[in-house]
């Protein structure tokens, strides 16, 4: 299975970026498409992913999220708290995992810039650019669908954003994780802060976790 042991890197290839205003803060010196030895694969997610990106990410919340959250909190959080940040996609920041038949089974990522979590909608982003030597790398939005949950796809998607993020110069990363997510991370180093409630639109609230960790600390 995927989880087994880290990725192997097979190949490299451009990727499409699309238009993009936004100034770049720097990018891997290679983009590379990673072959798993037994199942998964891993790539970089491009903007033609997006439409498919959007349907895992509700598909994935409303199945693995409602053991933690209510329905009504699932579809308040889809406006806004929950989805899927296309910065990451023009920064090549965000990979996804692809099964044998090719399907995108998983997503997730690394951002150098400021916004912590939440999608291209949600209120208060900050899209400039993170100073390594002295700001953490953002991990985010790690989602994977429901029937290929439990299979190592989560880690390996973490795996590849912390190595990428070290390669950029990071030392250390954020992020805030949904009760889900929460179990995942702390599997892999990641310290839990005190939980917050965050508002959503009808009146709903919805809580977070924010976690951190530092490699070697």
């Amino acid at each position: 299975m995927i989880g087994a042991r880290s990725p192997v890197p097979t190949s490299t290839r451009a990727l499409a970026r699309g238009d993009s205003a936004m100034a770049k803060c720097g990018r891997a010196d290679v983009t590379l498409v990673y072959e798993h030895p037994v199942t998964y694969r891993l790539r970089t997610a491009t903007l033609p992913d997006v439409p498919l990106l959007r349907a895992l990410i509700a598909r994935s919340i409303r199945t693995l999220g409602s053991r933690d959250y209510t329905a009504e909190q699932i579809e308040a959080a889809l406006l806004g708290a929950f989805g899927l940040d296309t910065s990451l996609i023009h920064d090549e920041t965000y990979f996804v995992a692809l099964s044998p038949s090719g399907e995108i089974v998983g997503c997730g990522g690394w951002s150098k810039r400021k916004t912590l979590f939440g999608s291209d909608t949600r209120a208060g982003r900050d899209d400039a650019c993170l100073d390594p030597s002295s700001e953490s790398a953002k991990i985010r939005a790690f989602f994977v669908d429901p029937d290929h949950a439990r299979r190592g796809i989560g880690r390996a998607i973490l795996e590849e954003s912390e190595a990428q993020a070290i390669r950029a110069g990071f030392k250390s990363f954020e992020l805030m994780a949904t009760f889900p997510g929460r179990r995942l991370y702390e599997k892999f180093g990641y310290v839990p802060g005190t939980p917050i409630e965050l508002p959503l639109p009808g009146g709903f609230k919805i809580a977070f976790v924010p976690m951190t960790k530092k490699p070697g600390g």
